[in-house]
């Protein structure tokens, strides 16, 4: 087992990227391993750390199918649907509640 290189926070040299910087270019890591690490020092807790991927080997992202805009579509449809009244209230139920607002607080819509 390798020890990974460990720079510290804006201080990596050039060659190295974040995933979301990855993503940024339109690029993925593709299955490299991690190739070092960024960390980030605070006060009282452990550091932030975020892993870095090496540019040249990070491979294009792969682009979206018919089939998985579809899939997405539908996902995202099934995020907005009321799991009481099956009714659509035009945005996503928050998980916390588990609801739309209108099966979540029935009286104050009554009062109202």
């Amino acid at each position: 087992m390798t020890t990974l290189p460990i720079y510290r926070w804006r201080l990596a040299p050039d060659g190295y990227a974040t995933y979301r910087q990855l993503r940024a270019l339109g690029l993925r890591p593709g299955g490299q391993d991690v190739a070092a690490q960024l960390e980030r020092p605070r006060r009282r807790r452990g550091p932030l750390v975020a892993y870095l991927y090496c540019i040249d080997q990070a491979k294009p992202v792969r682009p979206m199918t018919p089939g998985r805009w579809a899939a997405l579509a539908k996902a995202n449809t099934a995020r907005r649907i009321c799991p009481e009244c099956r009714r659509d209230p035009g945005y996503v139920i928050p998980p916390s509640l588990g609801m739309c607002g209108r099966c979540a607080a029935p009286e104050e819509q009554r009062a109202a």
